[in-house]
């Protein structure tokens, strides 16, 4: 029992940290595929002296994508209802040119500035409307959760990483005679740590498949009967053959860093 027990103990915490770096990667996919929709949502209202072309529009800034003509037609026959048919030519004559411009890529709001004062910089452009204020609101609130999500992973796999490593100490302390007298005919440290690094290989293995099943099953069974649109529409994202192999790869890499961190201190155990 006490064995299981110490298991447990090792294979929980970095089953923590797999989880979370799961977690992020699973989170980048979908906020990857949540940011194309507000890419392609979003669009800026330019007003031009005269017809401007998408090429136009492009070299005065990079970002630009896509530019859509917002027939004028549509406008006079709102602004220009009970109007002679003279009257509504003459209000088409004087209007302005207007356009839905896209961008290439969600952008800070300082970005969105920078294309106002491109676009501004052209004579034939009037006006440049940025929607700045929803636009700003929804990537704030974006970026904020985000960050949250980052800063919540790095906190728990930061303490997670300390119960791992202590753990390993209660292994050396398990094995410390052996280590001891392995030292005294002169075995190296590779070989001494030998029966830690078989140890925590083992449970590395045993967290990484485990914490593939919890992502299979959300994948396969929880988000196909959530009822979630983003879930079920991002499904695919959810756990990928490659992110087995990243797991196992992160696991690996703790484990090498939790045993090098407890035997490079066996001097003061054997003490």
């Amino acid at each position: 029992m006490k064995f299981i027990k110490n298991h447990l103990m090792f294979i929980f915490p970095l089953m923590a940290i797999l989880l979370g770096i799961e977690f992020y990667l699973v989170f980048d996919r979908t906020t990857d595929s949540y940011e194309k929709g507000l890419k392609e949502g979003y669009s800026m209202l330019v007003v031009t002296k005269k017809p401007m072309e998408l090429s136009a529009l492009k070299a005065l800034n990079k970002h630009i994508s896509t530019s859509e003509k917002i027939k004028r037609e549509n406008i006079v026959s709102e602004i220009a209802k009970g109007v002679s048919k003279n009257s509504s030519k003459e209000i088409l004559a004087a209007l302005p040119y207007f356009y839905n411009v896209g961008l290439d890529s969600y952008l800070h709001t300082s970005g969105l500035e920078k294309i106002k004062m491109d676009l501004e910089a052209d004579t034939n452009i009037k006006k440049v409307e940025t929607f700045g204020s929803s636009y700003s609101s929804a990537y704030r609130l974006f970026s904020f959760i985000k960050f949250t999500l980052k800063l919540f992973i790095v906190f728990m796999g930061v303490v997670s990483l300390f119960l791992i490593i202590k753990q390993m100490e209660i292994w050396k302390y398990a094995h410390k005679q052996r280590m001891q007298v392995m030292e005294i005919f002169g075995a190296p440290l590779m070989l001494r740590s030998g029966v830690l690094f078989k140890v925590a290989i083992a449970d590395a293995f045993i967290a990484t498949i485990l914490t593939s099943v919890v992502f299979l099953y959300v994948k396969f069974q929880w988000a196909a009967n959530s009822g979630i649109d983003i879930m079920v529409q991002n499904q695919e994202e959810l756990f990928r053959l490659t992110d087995m192999a990243i797991l196992l790869g992160s696991a690996l890499l703790l484990v090498i860093i939790a045993v090098y961190s407890v035997v490079f201190t066996s001097k003061g155990v054997q003490e």
